[in-house]
């Protein structure tokens, strides 16, 4: 139906109906209107393309080795 039509067919309504016609839209038009959350991707497996995780003896490794000139004289 072409809008003309619609709204000419409301003017006949009593207001009564028009009332009950208006709640009716807003209702709809709220539903519409809210706003879905986007669901989140899971944090599981994040970073599960980077590989295999170092071991705590490689962790070790690298702290002594890059700590192993500190203090310099330099300063």
């Amino acid at each position: 139906m072409a809008f003309e039509v619609v709204l000419n067919l409301v003017k006949h309504l009593s207001i009564a109906k028009k009332l009950r016609l208006i709640k009716w839209i807003v209702s709809k038009i709220e539903l519409e209107l809210v706003v879905r959350p986007v669901p989140r991707k899971s944090l599981w497996g994040l970073c599960a393309e980077l590989g295999i995780a170092p071991s705590a003896a490689d962790i070790d490794e690298a702290r002594s080795e890059e700590w192993a000139n500190f203090p310099r004289e330099e300063f």
